[in-house]
């Protein structure tokens, strides 16, 4: 496709945006969908439309009309097709897995009726039809297949991994209790963004932990250089059974959070948060220590028990200093795993409850597959050629 030829849709995009707002969002989506796909064709025929090339490994073959139920109604998009080549455009499979693991979710809250009479009017608009208990059934079974390929694919080196938790609301045992979605992302050598993989438990309990990390090993999971977590007993425990002696970086923003419960005035807080802010913005280690024992000093006689906290605590914010300068600062928290879960709750919350954690696992696996395809096309995060 020229560049001409995207100028124009890009132009067509936002003439039906200007002139019909959120009216034309559907034939907007739409354009955009079609548009993405042909240039994803081309990409994998490795030829343009009617281009001439020896480096060509298929060639186009028409288009076939499919329709998708989105959240802004019906729309029919042209699915590129091709001739001696397999290929389905990624763009449409990445909106369907986490929309049919949504729909599941609902539908089974549905079928199991532990839900509210507003689920069955969701469960209707949302497959477009009633549902029955062999529908959903069939329906799991197919994406579970294609989702447990993907969480027990193999790992390979990754210097620096980063853990954290989450928490939804499923039924179990007649009960509705919190369940812990424990999630790993790593930093491979070339300093590209992946997710290792997750676990739903019913807790961060550290066998739990124990579990989970040992299976990323099992993957194939090595060559790890520095681990980034808060500050979990049962997380801490099971790193240092799975992973001994790899470094530990206590992460710095929730260091900062931590600490506030020790100041004992309201008004204290900004400069204490600026103390320790200063502490970690620090040019080397040496001078961390320095600052550190001087904060600790401060607060000896005005807030005692904030500084005892500071002395024992903030050290284990300072491991990153023992890494590259221009490292630090993507690596001192767990921000990049923040990231991720405001993006997964921003998907769990249309469900609310969920029937049970195989359906938690369904809808997380598939938003965690599309976040980690989009990082495999994304620039690198993390130079790791810096010395």
């Amino acid at each position: 496709m020229t560049h001409q030829t995207q100028t124009n849709s890009f132009d067509t995009l936002m003439e039906l945006l200007a002139e019909q707002g959120f009216d034309g969002m559907a034939q907007a989506i739409t354009l955009l969908l079609n548009e993405a796909m042909k240039l994803e064709r081309a990409e994998a025929l490795g030829a343009a439309l009617y281009q001439r090339t020896e480096h060509r490994r298929g060639y186009a073959n028409g288009y076939k009309p499919k329709t998708l139920r989105t959240r802004v109604g019906e729309i029919t998009v042209d699915v590129p097709q091709t001739r001696g080549l397999d290929f389905y455009p990624s763009t449409l499979e990445r909106g369907e897995r986490s929309e049919r693991a949504l729909k599941l979710a609902v539908a089974e809250m549905y079928v199991q009726g532990v839900s509210t009479r507003k689920v069955a009017a969701i469960t209707e608009e949302l497959c477009g039809f009633e549902v029955s208990s062999t529908q959903v059934s069939r329906a799991a079974q197919l994406l579970d297949e294609e989702l447990q390929q993907w969480r027990n694919r193999p790992l390979g080196e990754i210097p620096y991994l980063i853990l954290d938790a989450r928490y939804e609301k499923i039924r179990h045992g007649g009960s509705v209790v919190d369940c812990a979605v424990l999630l790993a992302i790593g930093i491979n050598p070339d300093g590209k963004r992946s997710i290792l993989g997750l676990s739903v438990s019913l807790s961060e309990a550290e066998v739990h932990w124990r579990e989970f990390l040992t299976s990323l090993t099992q993957r194939g999971l090595h060559g790890v250089t520095l681990i980034t977590s808060d500050d979990h007993a049962g997380l801490k425990a099971a790193r240092k059974t799975v992973l001994p002696g790899v470094p530990w970086q206590r992460c710095q923003f929730h260091l900062q959070q931590n600490a506030l419960h020790y100041v004992p005035k309201l008004a204290m807080r900004k400069q204490v948060a600026a103390d320790i802010k200063s502490i970690f913005d620090a040019p080397d280690r040496h001078e961390a220590k320095r600052l550190l024992g001087q904060t600790v000093a401060k607060y000896q006689t005005s807030a005692p028990k904030l500084a005892t906290w500071l002395e024992e605590n903030i050290p284990e914010g300072l491991t990153v200093f023992e890494f590259p300068a221009p490292h630090r600062r993507r690596l001192r928290t767990t921000n990049l795993l923040e990231r991720v879960n405001k993006e997964l709750k921003r998907r769990t919350r249309v469900a609310t409850l969920f029937p049970n954690d195989d359906s938690l696992l369904r809808l997380v696996s598939a938003v965690l597959i599309e976040i980690s395809e989009d990082w495999e096309t994304a620039k690198v995060y993390l130079n790791t050629q810096t010395d």
